[in-house]
C-alpha cells in the first residue's frame, strides 16, 4: 500500500492526487489532519503516521483509519479509550526503534515482547494490532538502511509467530519513505509512506 504523505501540502494538491485515483493519505501532525479531513472527500483513508501525544488522540479517534506510531502502553490505552467513546475499533501499528538515532521513537524488541505478554494490553478491546512500523536512520548509507529494514522484518516474523500466528490482521510492515522505499519493498514492506515523490519537495 502506498500512503501519500500530505503533510504541509494544501487541500488542492491532495485533491489532484485524489482525482488521479489515490485514496490513502498520511499526516504526521494532529492539528493539520483535523483541519484537512472535513475539507476533503469522505472516502479518503487517513493514516496518522507521526508521533502522537495521548492528549490529542481524542481529536482524530472518530475518523482515523490507522495509527502507525503506537510507541507505549499509555498511548495504546488512550487510543482504546477514545475508540470506545466513538464505538470504533481502531487499527494500529506498534512502532519499533530500528534506527541509530536516539531521537527516533519506538519499542526495543524486548520492550515489545513485554508489552505483548502484558495483561494490560489484553484488556484493550477497541484497538486492533495490525503489524509493526519503523523509521530507518536518516543517512545516505543505504546498506545501513537496508539492514535496519531487514531487522524490522525479522522482528515482525518473530512477533507474528509468537503472538499472532492465528491472526489474519497482523500482516502489515510500515517502512520506507521517498528516499528508500525501493529498499523497503525489497525487504518486505507492505506499506510505504511517500510524500516527495508524489507531491514534490515541501516548503518549510
Amino acid at each position: 500500500m502506498i500512503i501519500a504523505v500530505s503533510k504541509r501540502k494544501p487541500v488542492d494538491d491532495i485533491m489532484v492526487a485524489y482525482e488521479a485515483g489515490h485514496r490513502v493519505f498520511g499526516e504526521n501532525r494532529v492539528q493539520e489532519l483535523v483541519e484537512k479531513q472535513p475539507l476533503l472527500p469522505g472516502d479518503i483513508q487517513w493514516h496518522m503516521i507521526g508521533h502522537l501525544q495521548t492528549n490529542k488522540v481524542k481529536y482524530i479517534a472518530g475518523f482515523v483509519d490507522m495509527i502507525h506510531s503506537v510507541d507505549s502502553l499509555k498511548l495504546a490505552r488512550a487510543i482504546d479509550q477514545e475508540a470506545h467513546k466513538n464505538d470504533r475499533v481502531i487499527p494500529v501499528l506498534l512502532q519499533v526503534h530500528i534506527a541509530e538515532e536516539e531521537s527516533k521513537f519506538g519499542f526495543s524488541e524486548s520492550a515489545l515482547n513485554s508489552l505483548l505478554i502484558s495483561k494490560e494490553l489484553s484488556f484493550l478491546q477497541n484497538i486492533r494490532i495490525d503489524g509493526l512500523m519503523g523509521m530507518a536512520t536518516f543517512t545516505e548509507d543505504m546498506k545501513k538502511v537496508r539492514s535496519e529494514f531487514r531487522y524490522l522484518r525479522e522482528v515482525f516474523s518473530r512477533v507474528k509467530n509468537a503472538y499472532f500466528a492465528g491472526s489474519d490482521n497482523f500482516r502489515q510492515i510500515s517502512m520506507g519513505m521517498s528516499g528508500d522505499y525501493a529498499i523497503a519493498i525489497e525487504e518486505g514492506s507492505t506499506m510505504i509512506r511517500v510524500g516527495t515523490v508524489i507531491f514534490g519537495a515541501r516548503t518549510y
